[in-house]
């Protein structure tokens, strides 16, 4: 390998800097096809960045077909780049209209992982989930604010449904997701009653797929999206013009 990183200073989103950043290496050739990129700590290391932002980073590169994971060894530079990118940039008007469009593209998605997972789940697959549902419920239980473990829950989902293409999507798109969850959590975590309700709508989420009923599945993700974009709506003004409002700033790119 011929290239060389240096640190991420800009503003702009971190994760898709790093992309950008790689990205660049691989098409001027500076990484070559069937290349083993560095490590994700090496990579923490060179860009001065979070393991989160390195992986955000490498998910997006993988749906884009330009970079592959194999199995104990590393990630590499796919030999061919399969197809240019999407380009996914919601300019939205403000804080909470960014996090309520956020919240359908997961409506959309989500509903349809919890209908396949009904249908596709593996033994495994339930035992993945029901684990990652408990790690949800642990860190709540332990004062934290379970945005990491929310993610992993809906990701063991997604890897239940068994579409390849629907997971890549959700990796893709996880650099927003976790924005907006990072968001709804907060808002939620402000009222027991809230709390409660998402606690209540995940378990019937998991019931349902582990139960087999794909319809019933598809009904309570759907619903379980609905009744967030609602406690959303009904977040008083002092969280929008205070923790809100902060967190949602990953969701709306810079000039």
């Amino acid at each position: 390998m011929t290239t060389s990183f240096t640190p991420i200073v800009s503003s702009e989103r971190l994760s898709v800097q790093v992309a950008q950043r790689l990205e660049n290496e691989i098409r001027e050739g500076r990484l070559s096809p069937g290349e083993k990129l560095p490590t994700e700590a090496k990579l923490v290391e060179l860009f001065k960045v979070s393991r989160t932002v390195v992986r955000e980073a490498l998910s997006r590169l993988k749906s884009i077909g330009l970079v592959e994971s194999r199995q104990g060894s590393g990630v590499f530079v796919h030999h061919q780049a399969a197809f240019e990118p999407l380009n996914f940039d919601p300019r939205l008007a403000d804080s909470r209209e960014a996090v309520l469009q956020i919240v359908e593209v997961r409506r959309a998605l989500e509903a349809e992982c919890a209908q396949l997972a009904a249908t596709n789940r593996s033994t495994s697959d339930i035992l993945h989930l029901q684990q990652a549902l408990a790690a949800l419920d642990l860190a709540v239980a332990d004062g934290k604010d379970g945005v990491e473990e929310d993610v992993l829950f809906h990701q063991a989902i997604a890897k239940a449904a068994g579409n390849p293409f629907l997971i890549g999507t959700l990796d893709f798109l996880a650099q927003f997701l976790r924005g907006g969850t990072q968001v709804t959590r907060a808002n939620e975590a402000r009222r027991a009653d809230f709390a409660q309700a998402v606690r209540q709508e995940h378990h019937a989420i998991v019931r349902a797929i582990v139960d087999g009923d794909a319809k019933q599945a598809h009904r309570l993700a759907t619903l379980h999206m609905r009744n967030a974009a609602k406690r959303i709506q009904q977040a008083d003004n002092s969280f929008w013009q205070q923790e809100g409002s902060v967190l949602a700033q990953v969701l709306i790119p810079k000039n």
